[in-house]
C-alpha cells in the first residue's frame, strides 16, 4: 500500500510516499523560516498562504522522485490537527479534493502521533512499549506509548513548552528569529559556571514541566546586567545562553530518567523540533550510559515537522484497520485535538 502524506500545520509544506513494503519512497519539505523571520515569529495567514503556493509543486517533486504515476497512491493521510487552522485547513482540502479526484481513500491523522511515531522511520527502530519525550515549540509532554494509537500521557508543561522557551529567551538575547538553533549555538561557547538558572519542577516528583519562569530568569539576568540589556557583549550573552540551556536540558533528562524509572520501561524516543538539540541529545545519551536504558532518536531531518510522518503514521494505521479510511471528502481539521481523543488504531 501506498500512502500520500500531507502535512501543513504551521510553518512547514511537506508532502511524502510510503510504502508498507519498501519503505519511505521519497518526501520533500518547505520551511517558512524565512518569510517569518521577518516579524520575529509565525504570522498564520502568511503561512496559510505559502502552504497553497508549495502544496502542488512539492507533489510534482515527490512524485518525480519516487518515479511514481498518481495514480498509483493507495491512500491520503494529511495532518489533520492540531495546529494552525488555516494552514490545517490547506492541507486538508489539497488532500481531500486529491482523493475524490483518484477516487482513493483519506485519513486525517493527528500532527503528534506523526512525531511520536517518526523515530520508527529510523534504520534503528524501538519496539513498543517506550517511553516518548516530545520536545517542540508547542508541546512538551512524557507519554508512554504502548502501540499504534495507545498512548498514556505522563505529564505535560504547566506553561510555556521548551521549544517555546528556547525562541522567547533567544528573542530576549537579540538572537533573532528561529531563536532555538541560535541559542543553542550560542551556548556551545559559554562558561557553564557563569550563571545559575533554576530548574523548575526538578523535584516535583511527578512529570510536569514548567519553562515560563526559567524564561522570566533569562530576562531578569539580562535586565540587570551591568551593561544594560541592549549591551551585553557576545561572551556573556553566550555564558547567559549556556545557563539557560543547561537548565532546560537538566529538566528534560532528569523526568525522561524518571519516568523510565516509574514505569520499568528501559527504551525511550526522542521526538519533536528540540530532539535535534546537541546538548540534550548528549545529556541524554549520557543518562543512558549510566542508567543502562536505550535512546531513540528520528533522523534530523525528521525531528521538524514533515510529511514523512504522516505518510508512515496513516500508514500504520491503515495497516491494522483498513475501516478508519474516508471517503466523504469533507474538510473537517481539528486545531485543537488531545492526543488522549484519538482512535486506537
Amino acid at each position: 500500500m501506498i500512502v500520500l502524506g500531507v502535512e501543513s500545520s504551521c510553518d512547514e509544506t511537506g508532502l511524502a510516499l510510503y510504502d508498507t513494503e519498501q519503505g519511505l519512497l521519497s518526501h520533500a519539505l518547505h520551511s517558512q523560516v524565512a518569510m517569518h523571520e521577518e516579524y520575529g515569529g509565525v504570522v498564520p495567514e502568511l503561512a496559510s498562504r505559502d502552504h497553497i503556493r508549495r502544496a502542488l509543486p512539492l507533489l510534482e517533486q515527490v512524485l518525480a522522485k519516487a518515479d511514481l504515476p498518481m495514480e498509483r497512491i493507495d491512500a491520503i493521510a494529511y495532518t489533520q490537527g492540531p495546529g494552525l487552522a488555516g494552514a490545517l485547513l490547506v492541507g486538508s482540502s489539497v488532500a481531500n479534493s486529491l482523493a475524490l479526484a483518484l477516487d482513493k481513500p483519506v485519513l486525517g491523522v493527528h500532527h503528534l502521533e506523526g512525531h511520536l511515531l517518526s523515530p520508527l522511520l529510523a534504520s534503528e527502530r524501538p519496539e513498543f512499549p517506550f517511553i516518548a519525550l516530545l520536545v517542540s515549540g508547542g508541546h512538551t509532554q512524557l507519554m508512554r506509548v504502548d502501540g499504534v494509537g495507545r498512548y498514556t500521557l505522563l505529564g505535560e508543561t504547566l506553561d510555556d513548552a521548551a521549544g517555546e522557551a528556547f525562541d522567547k529567551s533567544a528573542k530576549l538575547l537579540g538572537l533573532g528569529y528561529p531563536g532555538g538553533p541560535a541559542i543553542s549555538r550560542l551556548a556551545e561557547f559559554g562558561d557553564p559556571e557563569a550563571y545559575k538558572l533554576p530548574r523548575p519542577m526538578l523535584h516535583s516528583k511527578d512529570f510536569n514541566f514548567s519553562f515560563s519562569g526559567l524564561k522570566t530568569a533569562v530576562l531578569t539576568v539580562a535586565k540587570n546586567h551591568e551593561a544594560g540589556i541592549a549591551n551585553i557583549c557576545e561572551q556573556d550573552k553566550a555564558n547567559i545562553a549556556r545557563g539557560f540551556v543547561d537548565a532546560i536540558v537538566d529538566v528534560l533528562t532528569a523526568k525522561c530518567v524518571s519516568a523510565l524509572k516509574h514505569t520499568g520501561l528501559k527504551r525511550l524516543v526522542i521526538a519533536g523540533g528540540v530532539g535535534a538539540n546537541k546538548q540534550l541529545r548528549a545529556s541524554l545519551n549520557a543518562a543512558a550510559a549510566k542508567k543502562k536504558f536505550k535512546v531513540y532518536y528520528p533522523e534530523l531531518e525528521f525531528c521538524t515537522d514533515n510529511g514523512a510522518m504522516i505518510a508512515f503514521a496513516g500508514a500504520l494505521r491503515l495497516e491494522r484497520n483498513p475501516g478508519l479510511a474516508q471517503r466523504d471528502y469533507g474538510f473537517n481539521v481539528r486545531p485543537r485535538w488531545p492526543l488522549d481523543e484519538i482512535e486506537p488504531a
